[in-house]
């Protein structure tokens, strides 16, 4: 097994890989995705926060009533609140073909009564071997169709043993059926085959699981050179501020991708509140303007990758359920970083002090504040017990 570098923080939990890759949404990601479903032999475990009933939606969910119905054990679980679209008929059309579906935590029905707690990561693991993490859910908008280029997002693809792991997480929110669950055992043969390590890592606030938000705060405590992000809803809170301000502090370059395009104007309007302060701190905004962006992944200086579900704010810190991997590769990271700056050559803009200043006007700032003020309180509401049981 390569040996992780004494200055690699958290050692624990990095386990050894064939392959690990990154998928863009789009074409790749669904074309992978369908693929993997139909070569599946015994086992897949889909779970997402948004499961459209449309184009796209309804080619995933044939895939898996074929690979069902030729005896392979499907488990879907999806967000009862982002995925209440779905009809009684489709979901009735899925439990026909033998698929074990359920909504997690319909939103006023929960056993543990937190508003906020969404099931809010994108995982898919076939026969114990193969996984995608990342941040695409199932529907057109993160596909690419006739009418619509996908949103822009991505996926890690692992062959290898951290797919067992990812396979018993989904095991464990599968509730009742754990002695149904076929057994896989998978570890990677070391001849001749390149090693990539990389590890699952949770954020479940009722869980006691901040483990995402542990990988971040490790990437600002041991950035040296540069740090390279790219978040949809860039709102991180005062621990995280912290730490990228302590970063910048002591030299590191810092790169933030954001959306320039929206599909939640009130977050970006509270995300523009907060350039100002990450400017004053010579970190670097640059704005998305092809389409929608909604991708969640961190890198710093050419070695280590954290791609999932998670967000860069205090909804995804304190009360969704998310997933991500942590990729520790130089190859992998340089290749990441590659891609980051191509995109921010192309399809960005720029948001320098001076563009931030013109634009400000003082309706734009009220805009803003008030936007930042409104997230704050819905981020209360979000994270407010009702009732909590461990």
């Amino acid at each position: 097994m390569t040996a992780l570098p004494s200055s690699l923080p958290a050692r624990r939990g990095y386990r050894p890989n064939a392959e690990v890759r990154l998928v863009r949404a789009g074409h790749e990601y669904f074309d992978l995705l369908e693929k993997l479903i139909h070569e599946a032999k015994n086992t897949i475990h889909l779970q997402t926060y948004i499961f459209e009933p449309d184009e796209t939606g309804r080619r995933v969910a044939n895939a898996l009533i074929k690979a069902s119905k030729r005896g392979v054990q499907v488990y879907l679980i999806v967000d009862g609140y982002a995925s209440q679209n779905l009809s009684k008929e489709f979901i009735q059309k899925l439990r026909e073909a033998g698929i074990y579906f359920r909504f997690f935590a319909a939103y006023f029905k929960s056993k543990y009564f937190y508003f906020g707690r969404r099931l809010h990561h994108k995982v898919c693991v076939v026969d114990g071997r193969f996984s995608m993490v990342g941040g695409i859910n199932i529907g057109n908008h993160y596909n690419d169709t006739p009418e619509n280029v996908a949103w822009l997002d991505w996926a890690v693809f692992i062959d290898g043993d951290v797919s067992l792991r990812l396979q018993k997480i989904c095991e464990a929110r599968v509730k009742g059926k754990k002695k149904y669950f076929r057994r896989h055992k998978r570890e990677v043969k070391q001849e001749g085959l390149p090693v990539i390590l990389a590890r699952p890592r949770i954020n479940d606030w009722v869980r006691r699981k901040k483990q995402i938000t542990s990988s971040y705060l490790e990437m600002f405590r041991q950035a040296q050179s540069s740090i390279h992000l790219i978040s949809s809803y860039f709102l991180p809170g005062n621990l995280l501020r912290k730490h990228i301000a302590a970063a910048a502090k002591r030299g590191v370059k810092i790169k933030v991708i954001v959306a320039g395009i929206s599909d939640v104007t009130l977050a970006k309007y509270a995300e523009r509140y907060m350039y100002g302060w990450f400017l004053r701190r010579g970190v670097e905004i640059w704005e998305y303007q092809r389409k929608v962006l909604h991708a969640k992944l961190g890198t710093y200086d050419g070695q280590w990758v954290t791609v999932g579900s998670y967000n860069l704010n205090n909804i995804s810190a304190y009360a969704s359920v998310e997933l991500n991997v942590d990729v520790y590769n130089p190859d992998f990271a340089y290749n990441v970083e590659k891609r980051l700056e191509r995109i921010i050559e192309l399809e960005c803009i720029q948001v320098t002090p001076e563009l931030y200043t013109k634009k400000q006007t003082l309706f734009e700032l009220f805009l803003q504040r008030s936007a930042y003020d409104i997230f704050r309180i819905i981020l209360f509401l979000f994270t407010f017990y009702f009732k909590q049981r461990d």
